[in-house]
């Protein structure tokens, strides 16, 4: 049995290629786009993929594909949109798009090998298309973040809104049967929240969950932070960590006195240091 490649355009159909062009996103010095796709798709897929000086590089009506290079060869499709507007040179993102929903699919799934023998960052895709071999279909959307271990998470609110709402099974597996006491960090003002996860409040998957979902958890102290900041502040400044972590079989009671020891050294009480009410 012979094994056919399967190219991009296999997957894509797209006909009319002369109005299309891809952009091909790598390491400008400073971020790696697929490092970026990970904490903020929208940032890829929108300034870096629209992003452009003084050349012009889509018109309005044209086909936009974005691909971000993983590693090597290898480059992860994350978006394909139709260009609707230009905008002024004074902005960072100068074009606008819509994206082309029958590939929705296809978004952070799709690894493509592609070896690239230019300098120049978007190129119409009749050149190249027909180079694009698809060397994976990912069951899920793309991430190279396997669970690192309970002694060494340490996630912003967005890794970890994405480790959760992504279904990484590495991730909801390692969480969903653990108790644990973590901390949250206000990055802003160096505050701490100390609490717990028993099985009473749904192990440690349901209790960060419930902070992805407003912020808070249904802490007090956390809530009014909620009404006054905005959840917006929380998203930008919170970070979470495990500070010790326990199976199913462990006694609840050991749980809420390790929590109590570590509210007691971090003094996570006091308002001036955290935001603990308890």
């Amino acid at each position: 049995m012979i094994n056919k490649e399967i190219k991009l355009n296999d997957l894509l159909k797209i006909h009319d290629l002369e109005n299309v062009r891809i952009k091909l996103n790598k390491f400008n010095g400073v971020d790696d786009p697929i490092d970026l796709f990970q904490k903020d798709p929208d940032l890829v897929n929108n300034q870096w993929l629209f992003w452009r000086e003084k050349r012009r590089f889509f018109n309005v009506g044209q086909i936009a594909i974005n691909l971000i290079r993983v590693q090597g060869d290898v480059y992860l499709l994350t978006t394909i949109k139709r260009v609707t507007k230009e905008l002024g040179l004074e902005n960072n993102i100068n074009y606008e798009g819509e994206e082309l929903d029958r590939y929705q699919p296809f978004f952070g799934r799709v690894l493509v090998k592609f070896h690239e023998n230019f300098s120049t960052t978007v190129v119409g895709a009749a050149q190249i298309i027909n180079q694009m071999v698809v060397s994976q279909l990912l069951p899920d959307v793309y991430t190279n973040q396997g669970f690192p271990g309970y002694d060494s998470v340490c996630l912003s609110y967005s890794e970890l809104k994405s480790a959760l709402e992504r279904y990484k099974s590495e991730w909801i597996a390692a969480l969903s049967n653990q108790k644990a006491v973590y901390l949250i960090r206000d990055k802003c003002n160096g505050k701490v929240y100390v609490g717990s996860a028993t099985s009473q409040k749904g192990m440690l998957l349901n209790r960060w969950k419930s902070y992805m979902a407003n912020g808070h958890g249904g802490n007090k102290s956390l809530k009014n932070l909620v009404m006054t900041r905005g959840f917006d502040y929380v998203k930008k400044y919170f970070q979470y960590s495990i500070l010790e972590n326990y199976n199913a079989r462990v006694d609840d009671s050991l749980i809420l006195k390790r929590e109590t020891w570590w509210k007691n050294t971090f003094d996570s009480r006091n308002p001036k240091f955290g935001y603990n009410d308890n």
